[in-house]
């Protein structure tokens, strides 16, 4: 008699504490954000972090320089944001190029997957565009299943192989926001 095959267990571990967890495996000491509820919970894990430090931001903009010291001080570093907010770099995203440190984002999307808020798409479809024209390396997250060696992955290229790297954490991902909307 042959067994039946068999289903892997679900994950009871929420992808943010995954990506938590690359951070702490990849020694990244900086993380910058502004308010996303997007990222809310690896904020939070963040600022509990006796070996991280975050920093709340006045606009995405100022993550990339900050980036740039914490390489030169020594220190990896993550910039947290949202599509919307990519708009906002693309003048300093060519910093990681032409300073050669490496950089890495993780960009929570908007303006796909049953997105109601018509303003989220133009930059929401412009992200992985721009970044792809500034020579930013993309990966992308549909599941939960794939966002721990995603970001492991995106890491890597980053803090060892020295580039600038977004992974974009798509809506199928996040959920889709509605903000009471039926």
């Amino acid at each position: 008699m042959t067994a039946a095959p068999t289903q892997p267990a679900p994950s009871t571990v929420d992808w943010r504490d995954q990506i938590f967890e690359v951070f702490q495996d990849h020694d990244v000491k900086q993380v910058y954000h502004v308010p996303d509820a997007g990222h809310g919970r690896l904020i939070e894990a963040c600022q509990k972090s006796n070996s991280i430090r975050t920093l709340a931001l006045t606009t995405e903009e100022e993550g990339i320089p900050l980036a740039a010291g914490a390489w030169l001080g020594g220190q990896r570093s993550v910039l947290l944001m949202q599509s919307s907010g990519v708009g906002n770099t693309i003048n300093l995203m060519g910093m990681p190029k032409t300073l050669r440190f490496p950089f890495l984002t993780l960009i929570t999307m908007r303006g796909d997957w049953g997105e109601f808020n018509s303003w989220q798409y133009p930059m929401g479809q412009g992200t992985p565009k721009v970044l792809e024209a500034m020579g930013v390396l993309l990966y992308s997250v549909d599941t939960a299943d794939e966002v721990k060696a995603t970001v492991d992955a995106a890491a890597r290229s980053a803090f060892n192989g020295g580039q600038a790297v977004a992974v974009l954490l798509r809506q199928k991902l996040i959920g889709i926001k509605n903000f009471g909307k039926k």
